[in-house]
């Protein structure tokens, strides 16, 4: 009775021990576990003060900016801010239908097939064997008869992950496939970006266009007037030719402007991934953009929303787990067979037949290989170690490029209120300087002079514009804010 009352308490206890020495095992994983490295940010952003304190141009934002503070102005769909529907329905088609776009999104596709794919190495593998034998050998010895067998048997193995090296495998596996998200959303960004960035430039060539076609219909007006003053004999051959020289130049800087509107117009064609072709504008214009104002005090904690750092940061956490993966591969595997099957002299009766099976256990493992596994392990730390250094440089250039923008957006601002005022005295300089020649008190030469200053001056004008919004751009992509997605918009709302 007391052998049977221990039999009975040690096949209990074996019970209860063997699911937790089972959970010890698949807790087990050599290699380190991840941290996310520590990068020194500043608390905020140099340039934004002076931003801030800069009012030689005051720009209205839209009313729908008014009611959002500095955290949600950047969670808005930026690009809106603008109101321009054209440009809104750009940017949506360029989401849906821009190549590098749809290749990122199959990539993410891949990395979550990987993932699975490399989870099923953590599973036993089931498999079958199926054979025929004949003739009149019998354990490599010959026999007076010939012998036949038929065999079929379902077999099992399974590699047990005792030193984590699957677990390793797939913490890489997923730590990639998000990092793979986080590169789509990058490229969307990106795209978004270059959209309103390339539309801005397409509305400066336009601008630029109808300032030539303004300024060579008013040169024929002078060119007609100064011919019939030379017809007359009251002016000299000299003006003549400067008003012709004058003419041609406004009328040579139509088709620089058009052959600029055709290529812009391809570029932003490819960018919405179709073919190249004409862009329908709409009825704004490159004066009727207003950005909107910067949100005071920018923290720099918002850099972390950038999904590039983002990427960088899951690319080195999977390197990581590759260290775990070489460091596996030191120990031994351990690996468990069967099988279960049946056979015979004969295939008619092989469902007949007689059963065997067979279980097995199998330790594997390197003895003296010259120092190669260590080497392994060796080469993916200097590789984490290179993605940390990445990482690192990746916070450093955001940092940078937002500076820039806000450096950018500061200059171009003071840039464009003294284009302005150069505008305003050039055009005035430009009538007076007519009224002066048609008095007879100036020549000819200060009038030239006045109409290039003017032509110049808002030409000048026009792409510091263009310059000016763009900026905003670039800094915007550079917060990586703004939401994509009705699915984020709405994820947002509810927290």
């Amino acid at each position: 009775n007391l052998n049977k009352w221990y039999i009975s308490k040690m096949a209990k206890l074996q019970l209860f021990m063997a699911p937790l020495l089972f959970g010890f095992l698949m807790s087990c994983a050599v290699g380190p576990n991840f941290k996310k490295p520590e990068v020194e940010a500043p608390e905020d952003f140099r340039a934004a003060d002076s931003l801030q304190q800069d009012s030689l141009i005051t720009f209205i934002p839209p009313d729908s900016l008014l009611d959002y503070d500095a955290d949600s102005l950047l969670n808005l769909r930026w690009w809106e801010l603008f109101n321009d529907p054209v440009l809104d329905e750009l940017v949506l088609i360029a989401l849906d239908e821009n190549k590098d776009v749809q290749i990122t999104a199959s990539r993410i596709e891949e990395a979550r097939a990987f993932l699975a794919f490399t989870k099923a190495d953590a599973y036993p593998s089931i498999g079958y064997q199926a054979g025929f034998n004949r003739g009149d050998l019998l354990l490599g010895l010959k026999t007076e008869s010939i012998n036949q067998n038929f065999f079929i048997a379902p077999t099992a193995n399974w590699e047990i992950d005792f030193w984590g090296r699957f677990r390793r495998a797939n913490e890489a596996a997923r730590a990639e496939m998000v990092a793979s998200q986080f590169s789509h959303r990058t490229i969307q960004i990106s795209l978004i970006s270059e959209v309103v960035a390339t539309y801005f430039l397409l509305l400066d060539f336009h601008n630029r266009l109808e300032i030539a076609q303004r300024t060579l219909e008013s040169r024929l007006k002078s060119l007609n007037i100064i011919q019939q003053r030379f017809d007359k004999g009251t002016i000299p051959e000299i003006d003549l030719n400067q008003s012709q020289i004058q003419k041609e130049i406004a009328a040579a800087a139509i088709p620089a402007a058009e052959r600029f509107i055709s290529k812009t117009e391809n570029a932003l064609s490819i960018l919405l991934g179709r073919n190249p072709g004409r862009i329908t504008m709409g009825a704004n214009e490159l004066n009727d953009m207003r950005p909107p104002e910067i949100p005071v005090g920018i923290p720099s904690s918002l850099l972390e929303r950038r999904p590039d750092v983002a990427e960088a940061e899951y690319l080195l956490k999977a390197q990581s787990a590759r260290i775990g993966v070489a460091t596996s591969l030191l120990f031994p595997s351990i690996s468990l067979t069967g099988s279960l099957g049946i056979s015979s002299n004969e295939l008619s009766s092989l469902t007949l037949g007689e059963t065997g099976w067979s279980v097995g256990i199998s330790l594997s493992g390197p003895l003296f290989e010259f120092g190669k596994n260590l080497k392994r392990i060796e080469i993916e730390k200097q590789r984490t170690e290179q993605l940390r250094l990445g990482y690192e440089n990746t916070v450093l250039f955001a940092f940078q490029e937002v500076e820039d923008a806000l450096v950018e957006i500061h200059t171009y601002r003071r840039q464009v209120a003294s284009n302005i005022r150069q505008y305003d005295a050039a055009f005035n300089a430009a009538i007076l300087s007519t009224e002066r020649y048609d008095k007879g008190v100036t020549s000819y030469l200060e009038v030239l002079d006045s109409e290039r200053t003017l032509f110049n001056a808002e030409l000048q004008l026009s792409e510091n514009r263009q310059q000016y919004l763009t900026r905003y751009v670039q800094l915007y992509k550079a917060l990586g804010g703004g939401w994509i997605s009705e699915e984020e918009s709405e994820e947002a709302s509810d927290q």
